[in-house]
């Protein structure tokens, strides 16, 4: 340790100059095409990171220098990249590039930003040894995968922070916190849609049921109910159909998590307990024998989530409910919020919920919000058991019909601990 105290600060500087730009000139090293031109590797990466330190040492305060420095380099680069063109065999700019991050690295490192120089030459190193991983990545995603998911950066990235965050009116309309729920539940459906798609073709109806549950189980229950009337696996889908609506209360149980914690800490119990009994009833009954003995496969490829007008009108209907939900509680009381919960749960819980937790512990008293939460989720589970009836076969239809108005009647029981 004395030995540190005895040496200038600068030689320590050197000594991570030389120790990052080496690692980068290794890699680039072992990768060198036999017969092939190609620049730079365990003695010419150094020499650039020193480079980089002793411009930016004599630079200073001279921003003007350094970049002068950098463009001297860039040429050398450049004629490196120009020889390796006029080549039979052109290869890529990722080696000068890397010359290039080298050369900065040591020009950050005399400039005390220690942290930004050891990211930069991990995140190259990185880069430059995962080229053939990074480029079947790139031929295995589809265009439209990479436009989703501008959509989603769009939504939470662009979008929000540009939002105020307070208060509007008389029913207290956030923009921010509007904005927050649509990216948060689109957070969520997007989660699920990435890891259907990525799992596609692995897995069987079951896996099917939780990844579906997450994204939307109303669809879910929709699709299963229409596929076992040609597969004649009655058992395998009404258990799935209640492993779904199992997931909806561990998507509610995160959206309270994320918005409205006195909510969470009365419904949590409930909650986990009805998922884990949705869950483990349905995997047991998803395991009996059917009459046909055939593995049936995932086929279901969901939509994508983040479609922009979608979410705006989605913005609009939790608007609308949260004004709906502070009148109903203001000139009804509590009996007009569970009627409202009982309508809003036959087409969506989603809006209604996330109104609630806007409102809960402010206007709305968090046991009547929480008691509107459990009617709405209960009735959504009687109209997809409704669903289930209608489109499954007339076996799969009634198991299912009977699991979720069971979950539905299980899911009212705390209602006990509200009157």
């Amino acid at each position: 340790m004395e030995l540190f105290h005895l040496l200038p600060s600068e030689a320590l500087k050197i000594v991570l100059v030389l120790f990052l730009s080496f690692l980068v000139g290794l890699e680039r090293e072992e990768h060198k095409s036999d017969g092939n031109y190609s620049f730079g590797g365990v003695r010419t990466f150094p020499l650039l990171g020193l480079i980089g330190f002793s411009i930016a040492l004599i630079a200073g305060t001279q921003l003007l220098l350094l970049g002068i420095g950098l463009v001297v380099v860039a040429g050398f680069l450049l004629l490196s990249y120009w020889h390796k063109l006029a080549e039979e065999k052109p290869g890529g700019v990722t080696t000068e590039m890397s010359g290039l991050a080298t050369f900065l690295v040591g020009a950050l490192i005399w400039y005390d930003h220690f942290w930004i120089a050891t990211t930069l030459a991990v995140a190259s190193l990185l880069l430059l040894d995962l080229k053939i991983a990074l480029e079947k990545l790139a031929t295995s995603v589809a265009p439209g995968e990479i436009l989703t998911f501008a959509k989603f950066l769009l939504l939470s990235a662009v979008v929000l922070p540009t939002l105020p965050n307070q208060d509007f009116g008389q029913f207290h309309v956030n923009p921010y916190k509007t904005w927050l729920v649509v990216v948060a539940i689109s957070g969520i459906s997007y989660g699920s849609y990435v890891l259907q798609k990525i799992t596609k073709g692995q897995g069987g109806i079951v896996f099917s049921a939780l990844l579906g549950g997450a994204y939307s189980s109303t669809v879910t229950t929709v699709v299963m109910a229409k596929r076992s009337k040609r597969e004649n696996h009655p058992h395998l889908f009404a258990g799935g159909m209640l492993i779904a609506c199992g997931m909806m209360y561990l998507r509610l149980t995160a959206l309270l998590a994320l918005f409205n914690h006195q909510l969470l800490s009365v419904l949590l119990f409930p909650f986990l307990s009805l998922a884990a009994g949705a869950l483990i009833i349905g995997w047991l009954w998803s395991r009996r024998p059917d009459e046909n003995t055939s593995e049936v496969q995932r086929e279901y490829e969901p939509k994508n989530p983040l479609e922009l007008l979608t979410a705006f009108m989605f913005a609009g209907l939790f608007m609308a409910m949260l004004i709906v939900t502070q009148l109903a509680v203001t000139h009804l009381g509590k009996g007009g919020v569970d009627i409202l919960a009982a309508i809003m749960g036959v087409a969506d819980v989603d809006p209604l919920i996330m109104g609630l937790t806007q409102d809960a512990g402010k206007i709305t008293p968090v046991s009547v919000a929480a008691g509107a939460i459990l009617i709405a989720a209960a009735s959504n589970n009687v109209a997809k058991g409704v669903y289930a009836y209608s489109l499954a076969d007339r076996k799969t239809g009634r198991m299912g019909l009977l699991f979720l108005i069971g979950l539905a009647a299980a899911g009212l029981v705390p209602l006990i601990w509200f009157l």
